[in-house]
């Protein structure tokens, strides 16, 4: 079991993704079962604990980051500033993160102001939110949600990391301090790191909600026939 423990630890260092359970399971051609695999993952977890890297799960897998308290020192080998989204786009994040699925309309309801086709476009090529489906009302508007790519970049395993919000004007705070805390963490690859998100500003028009997980997907009858 020691060496499939190197194995797997070499394999997280050099992968440039998340590592999910089916790929690592993967590495061993059936030789170790998931429940070994898992307690593998937090050996290794525990034994990075104190260390510059340690070993974290988030929405795609497995991946080492850097600690954050390691983000002085390696903020000094890139001085450039990552850039940072307006306050529409940040707003509009938040509202999907937290209201999904939602529709453009619910969007503008919610903000007061209308929503431009660049503005959700901005979202979907970044990676952050994807159409899941279409609601039955007027022009079948599409409901919107967010993938994968934006848990990992913000470093959660699942919607129910998200902070959570009791009040109105609670969001701006909440995740901003996520978003610092996953900016200044560096996300490990076989040749350099990669800043790992992008920072919130403050947030004011989003009301309080619970956030549910798995993001439920609706889909009408002619697509769930694909």
């Amino acid at each position: 079991m020691l060496d499939a423990k190197r194995v797997l630890e070499a394999a997280l260092l050099c992968a440039d993704q998340p590592m999910s359970i089916r790929d690592a399971l993967a590495l061993f051609d059936e030789a170790v079962e998931e429940s070994q695999l898992r307690d593998l993952l937090e050996d290794i977890r525990t034994e990075w604990n104190d260390r510059g890297l340690q070993l974290v799960e988030v929405a795609s897998g497995w991946r080492f980051q850097s600690h954050p308290e390691m983000a002085h020192y390696l903020e000094k080998l890139h001085p450039e500033k990552p850039p940072r989204y307006s306050r529409a786009v940040l707003e509009t994040l938040a509202i999907i993160a937290y209201r999904q699925p939602v529709t453009r309309g619910d969007i503008e309801e919610i903000r007061g102001v209308t929503i431009h086709t660049q503005l959700i476009k901005q979202l979907e090529d970044r990676g952050w939110i994807e159409a899941v489906g279409h609601r039955e009302s007027v022009g079948r508007p599409a409901l919107l949600a967010t993938t994968r790519q934006f848990l990992d970049d913000l470093g959660l395993a699942s919607l129910r990391e998200l902070p959570a919000l009791t009040a109105p004007g609670q969001a701006g705070e909440a995740l901003g301090a996520l978003m610092d805390t996953a900016d200044s963490v560096e996300t490990v690859g076989p040749l350099d790191s990669a800043s790992a998100a992008l920072p919130f500003p403050d947030l004011q028009n989003l009301p309080a909600g619970p956030v549910s997980d798995p993001v439920p997907v609706v889909l009408t009858a002619s697509e769930s026939s694909l």
